[in-house]
């Protein structure tokens, strides 16, 4: 398996992976916070959504998907807000009462992976993307990172999936 194999796969099981978190949920599931601070599952998968969409397009050099999607979510967030930092108060800002709405995101950001990875070859993988780390990040490192990252925030996801069916 070469490494554009590799991480298409990688992402294909984020993919995967969201609708089931998500699909059948009502609005005061998807946006329940455990003990009334966590983060909620709408939560969740809309960062982990943002940060892919933020990470691959700037890697690609391409525009992200966020600003053909941002009015549908009604977020009263600055375009750039992918999640990062936020307080609690805007954790509860991010309120989505159609769990299709999340899932259609997602799909359109890892179509544009997909794109993306589809001409991905070892020389790609080794451009510097991010000067401002030492050693300076290259493109194949911020794309596991990216991957990392969603895994975490929809194994979160699915825990409080789990929760909620106490």
């Amino acid at each position: 398996m070469d490494p554009r194999q590799l991480l298409t796969e990688s992402f294909g099981r984020i993919h995967e992976l969201v609708p089931g978190v998500v699909d059948g949920l009502g609005p005061d599931e998807l946006n329940h916070r455990p003990d009334g601070t966590g983060n909620p599952i709408a939560w969740l998968v809309w960062h982990l959504t943002r940060v892919q969409d933020d990470h691959v397009a700037g890697v690609a050099g391409t525009d992200q998907l966020w600003p053909q999607w941002q009015e549908r979510f009604g977020l009263p967030f600055d375009e750039s807000t992918v999640g990062y930092g936020h307080t609690s108060a805007e954790v509860d800002q991010v309120r989505v009462v159609d769990p299709a709405l999340l899932t259609a995101y997602h799909e359109a950001v890892h179509a544009a992976t997909e794109r993306y990875l589809g001409d991905v070859d070892a020389e790609e993988l080794d451009r510097v993307v991010d000067e401002r780390w030492d050693p300076p990040v290259t493109a194949g490192v911020r794309l596991v990172s990216v991957v990392g990252d969603c895994l975490q925030h929809l194994g979160q996801a699915a825990y409080v999936r789990g929760l909620l069916g106490r």
